[in-house]
């Protein structure tokens, strides 16, 4: 019978039920956040007389031996016992005697379970932001390596416009820096507002200080309604979506790769450390990580639905519905963090095939809008120069021939604006080198580029 509400009840619960509303096999990763919780808990409640100071400083002391020895492997928790906060209470009262049974006074699990989480959060926030802001340093000196490494752009996955490697990088880091904005705004929020002194939901009698807990666990600030306090799973939501959004944009970029290290692109070759070969395919060289980090992908978004579909019809206040939160948050910090320290390894590696890009670039009439802007440049209509150009393709086509192996003769059968200075003009290196507007590809632009990046990295949380 569980010594929580073993006096309301007059038979033991069944072995299945405690099975089944146990939760200590995922939130024992809150351990430390449920003793640093407890801790600044104690401290309030001996502050205002509550329990005496000197059981507030026997409680502290007997917490933080305890957060030791489980971090130093020596305490194995009770996996029959409910979940995290009963282990750590039972451990303390089997340490400390009786005042352990006293640090549950002026609060409820609901509230304490609130608080835990949003730390938790906190901290793993912290450690994701660790390994975002390590792929944005990467990025950049990748970037910073083909300023002038032409690559074919790609609209609906057909050729459309010569960039750089670089200015394909930098879109990259564009999407990895906003999900570093999300998840300072994650670990913010997170802080906003404590929960602890709300109760079960309607607050308690005893006169708690909870500014003073507030400011000893670092929140901004205290929860100024008691049913929200302990309802509120909007911070947890905030996480996966974050997660969802950061497995996304690698999900974008491990699929390019996939691509391009196919036969058919080789575009780049990836390291032996981070391929895998085929048990019957003797020449395969599979680029199972990317296609790994692709596929966790689904997980976090079905993480991020499951909380949003378990929150959607809870009436207030609390549910133990709200225990299902705990395992999606835990497997997609999980996910993310792996995927995002594999996948830096992996990119750190891998070898652009600047000469095979460059052939590729020789089809697909890569430089027909310049072509169209060549010939607006010199007073045809944007209309009438996108279909002279047009026609121009076709001609090609017909004649298996690049606009760049045409003669001027032919050019002018189309329009008399062209003159000879066009094939200067739809010249592939001299395309990109011109493409200088802020948000363009070329070396000039993304230099001055990676520069301001590398400030703006400096001055990161």
């Amino acid at each position: 019978m569980s010594k929580l509400w073993g006096g309301r009840f007059q038979k033991e619960t069944n072995e299945l039920t405690d099975e089944f509303n146990a939760s200590i096999s995922f939130d024992q990763e809150m351990y430390k956040e449920d003793i640093q919780g407890s801790i600044a808990h104690a401290t309030m409640l001996g502050e205002q007389g509550i329990i005496t100071p000197e059981e507030a400083q026997l409680i502290c002391d007997g917490l933080k031996e305890i957060l030791k020895e489980i971090e130093e492997g020596s305490i194995e928790l009770d996996q029959s016992l409910e979940d995290i906060h009963m282990n750590i209470e039972s451990l303390l009262t089997q340490k400390i005697g009786e005042s352990g049974k006293k640090l549950h006074t002026g609060r409820s699990r609901n509230d304490q379970v609130a608080t835990d989480f949003r730390l938790y959060i906190h901290n793993i926030s912290n450690k994701i932001l660790k390994e975002l802001k390590q792929l944005l340093v990467l990025l950049l000196n990748k970037a910073e390596s083909y300023l002038e490494t032409l690559m074919p752009g790609y609209t609906h996955l057909q050729i459309a416009q010569p960039v750089t490697y670089a200015h394909y990088i930098l879109c990259y880091y564009q999407m990895f820096y906003r999900d570093y904005n999300r998840f300072v705004q994650v670990k913010k929020e997170s802080l906003r507002e404590l929960p602890l002194g709300a109760g079960a939901l309607a607050g308690t009698t005893y006169p708690l200080d909870r500014k003073l807990v507030a400011d000893l666990l670092g929140f901004e600030g205290v929860k100024e309604n008691s049913m929200d306090a302990v309802s509120d799973r909007d911070y947890a939501i905030d996480f996966l979506e974050a997660c969802a959004v950061v497995m996304m944009h690698l999900s974008r970029f491990c699929e390019e790769i996939i691509i391009f290290n196919s036969s058919e692109f080789n575009f780049i070759t990836l390291d032996d450390a981070f391929t895998t070969g085929s048990s019957i395919m003797p020449q395969k060289k599979n680029p199972d990580l990317a296609e790994l980090i692709r596929g966790k992908t689904g997980r976090t978004y079905g993480n991020l639905i499951a909380l949003l579909t378990t929150m959607k019809g809870l009436p207030l206040a609390y549910n133990k519905d709200m225990q299902e939160d705990k395992e999606p948050v835990i497997d997609s910090y999980k996910t993310v963090l792996n995927s995002l320290k594999i996948f830096q390894k992996m990119f750190e590696t891998l070898k652009v095939n600047a000469n095979r890009a460059r052939e590729a670039m020789e089809f697909g009439f890569i430089n027909a809008t310049d072509v169209a802007d060549y010939l607006v440049k010199n007073g045809l209509p944007f209309r009438d120069a996108h279909r002279v150009t047009g026609e121009i393709v076709i001609y090609c086509e017909n004649k298996n021939k690049k606009i760049s192996e045409l003669n001027l003769d032919e050019l002018s059968h189309f329009s008399p604006k062209f003159n000879e200075d066009v094939f200067s003009a739809i010249n592939i290196d001299k395309i990109v080198e011109t493409r200088d507007l802020i948000g363009g590809p070329s070396s000039k632009i993304n230099k001055k580029l990676i520069e301001k990046y590398r400030k703006m990295i400096k001055s990161l949380d």
